[in-house]
């Protein structure tokens, strides 16, 4: 028998702001909540994700809905995804 296993990211919101930003986006649009479970799985994959560049390189970006973006680091050694921001892409 062959098993493909593996263990999904966790998510950790960096800073009180952001949560509470990204709570709001939540209340708002269902469809978020989902989008953040299918991150989980594949932050460099999924919903649209992608390396930012210059001051902010190092971490990634990726769609939430309308023009909702976030900003995360990826620890793969603690399989965490570290938001930094929510919002729209004056985020970056």
């Amino acid at each position: 028998m062959i098993c493909f296993c593996f263990k999904v990211y966790e998510i950790f919101v960096a800073n009180g702001k952001t949560e509470s930003i990204l709570e709001s986006y939540i209340r708002q649009r269902g469809d978020i909540k989902r989008k953040l479970d299918r991150l989980k799985s594949n932050p460099r994959k999924e919903c649209g994700s992608h390396p930012l560049h210059g001051s902010l390189a190092g971490k990634w970006s990726c769609w939430l809905g309308g023009n909702i973006r976030a900003v995360y680091r990826i620890d793969d050694e603690r399989r965490l995804i570290i938001i930094e921001a929510v919002g729209t892409h004056k985020i970056y």
